[in-house]
């Protein structure tokens, strides 16, 4: 059972949400947070699975709300899902920097808000290889001072960094598999270790450090190893 935390403003959307999350046998909404503040202290209470958060939000917008939990050591297994307006929102990337594991559009289909929650509550990034990357891409690569303090690429092997920089282009395990000739249980226990050396919480910081450290860098509409 996936127990969902739902953060956002607006009753009626956390109450159309509420239903819809009810409704699979699956998942249980175990808390409705109204503000940033509500959010985080519902997070440690409830003890949530997963908090589906909207990203502007009075009091303590999404992204701060995130990066408490995400800094929580007692929060440490709580994914965070946010929802934005539009995918082109550059707050994504400074969510996912919070520590956020993907975002949805709240226009979204029903049916891909559950398809998220599984796929966020399995320790997967909701990162598609289309917008979502040219969005990371585009926004870390705008000149600015590297976020990234912790270990770096530089720490892992060759085919660590290879699979680090699949990764970031939006490849699954499986799709890594394919393109490097691996099996996929040998691609999934590379990522699983490439987390433990970077420290990450998941893919979704993967990608992050790939474009901080430099180690993928914009190349058209996707990107390329550097």
């Amino acid at each position: 059972m996936i127990r969902v935390l739902l953060a956002d403003d607006q009753t009626l959307v956390r109450a159309a949400f509420a239903m819809l999350v009810g409704s699979d046998p699956g998942m249980e909404v175990v808390g409705e947070a109204a503000t940033g503040l509500e959010a985080v202290a519902l997070a440690r209470s409830a003890r949530a699975d997963l908090v589906v958060m909207d990203i502007r939000m009075p009091e303590l917008d999404g992204i701060e709300a995130t990066r408490r939990i995400a800094a929580d050591e007692d929060l440490a297994g709580v994914k965070v899902l946010v929802l934005t307006t539009y995918d082109t929102d550059d707050h994504i990337v400074d969510a996912l920097r919070a520590g956020a594991s993907g975002f949805l559009v709240k226009d979204t289909r029903p049916a891909d808000l559950l398809v998220a929650i599984r796929t966020v509550a399995a320790g997967e990034a909701l990162l598609s290889p289309g917008p979502t990357a040219r969005l990371i891409a585009r926004v870390l690569s705008a000149p600015q001072p590297p976020a990234a303090t912790g270990p770096g690429p530089a720490m892992l092997s060759d085919r660590e960094r290879q699979v680090l920089a699949l990764v970031a282009r939006g490849l699954n395990n499986t799709e890594i598999a394919e393109t490097l000739g691996l099996s996929p249980l040998t691609a999934k226990t590379h990522v699983s270790r490439i987390m433990g050396k970077l420290a990450a919480r998941d893919r979704a910081q993967l990608v992050i450090v790939a474009y901080e450290s430099g180690l993928v860098v914009p190349a058209g509409g996707g990107a390329e190893v550097n």
